[in-house]
């Protein structure tokens, strides 16, 4: 705060804490409190408003518990309700997406932070930024036309003899959500490779040629030199990437299979289709929590604090 009061005096300091007050207080804090407290409410008529059946309740917490189905964990046959599995498999595609825009960003990061001369980058910059100024949606259907069954993808593959016969990308090769986790994975790995650049670009290049020196080869230079100094981008990058693709609406209704459910698509039915505001908001409010966690957890394992997360 005091470095805003120098910086930029009384005025557009108290400007600057009032825009985001407003903003935390009216698009964060409100809404979330309101869907909090709509979610401990059953879906009711109007006639019914007011009666005895409208009565404070963890009942639409408890629906996600219904419906169980036979399924499959790791190979295990088990019997798991099916919004239960819908949301496991968002949590767990949504990890594996966070884990290849970072095997995909870490590297291209640095290169562009250390290896890069600084004449290309503003040029290499910009060829990152431009799928950006694209709309996601359109992204998302281009994908769709890349991964159809005649499409450019199996045309290619098939021109240069890499495969047989057309694939079914969208039914998945490994599992039926392969396209989802393909086209997320794209969407958002610069999410991933900015935090990163932004902090290996702040290490003194010093102490890698130090390490170097000393005889360390290039993984253990890495793993105790750049990736410790990359933390903080390496978290931000993780906990971005995991929100946004575990909350993504657009993406897995576009690829998906139908049998590849994703959970705000069951959030979105609750609210848009069933018109229960009240279960779509306990769904939600599960979402939230998990997404918290997260943040949590890669807090812990990368040792870093949240204001290290936000800068």
């Amino acid at each position: 705060m005091q470095d805003l009061l120098r910086r930029y005096g009384t005025g557009l300091t108290s400007l600057f804490v009032l825009l985001v007050a407003f903003w935390i207080l009216v698009l964060i804090v409100l809404p979330n409190f309101s869907m909090l407290f709509e979610s401990f409410y059953p879906y009711l008529s109007v006639d019914d408003r007011g009666g005895p059946k409208d009565v404070f309740s963890l009942n639409n917490y408890g629906k996600i518990l219904t419906n169980p189905i036979d399924s499959a964990i790791f190979g295990i046959p088990v019997s798991i309700p099916v919004h239960v599995l819908t949301f496991l498999d968002t949590v767990f595609y949504s990890a594996v997406v966070t884990a290849l825009t970072l095997l995909f960003a870490y590297p291209l990061a640095y290169f562009l932070a250390k290896i890069a001369s600084p004449k290309s980058i503003p040029t290499l910059l910009l060829l990152l930024f431009i799928p950006m100024w694209v709309s996601e949606a359109l992204r998302a259907f281009a994908w769709y036309v890349i991964l159809t069954f005649n499409g450019p993808l199996n045309v290619l593959l098939s021109s240069m003899g890499l495969i047989d016969q057309n694939i079914r990308w969208q039914n998945g090769i490994f599992t039926s959500y392969d396209a989802i986790v393909i086209v997320l994975t794209y969407c958002y790995v610069l999410f991933m490779l900015f935090p990163i650049y932004t902090a290996i670009t702040s290490l003194d290049t010093n102490q890698i040629e130090a390490a170097e020196d000393l005889g360390s080869p290039w993984w253990r230079t890495h793993w105790r030199v750049v990736i410790p100094h990359a933390k903080p981008g390496i978290a931000s990058g993780c906990v971005m990437v995991f929100m946004l693709s575990a909350g993504s609406l657009l993406v897995p209704t576009v690829v998906g299979s139908t049998r590849a459910n994703w959970f705000p698509q069951t959030i979105y039915t609750w609210f848009n289709d069933a018109l229960d505001w009240n279960t779509g908001a306990a769904y939600s409010m599960i979402f939230l929590l998990v997404c918290i966690i997260f943040v949590i957890i890669a807090m812990r394992v990368f040792r870093v604090k949240l204001s290290d997360i936000a800068k």
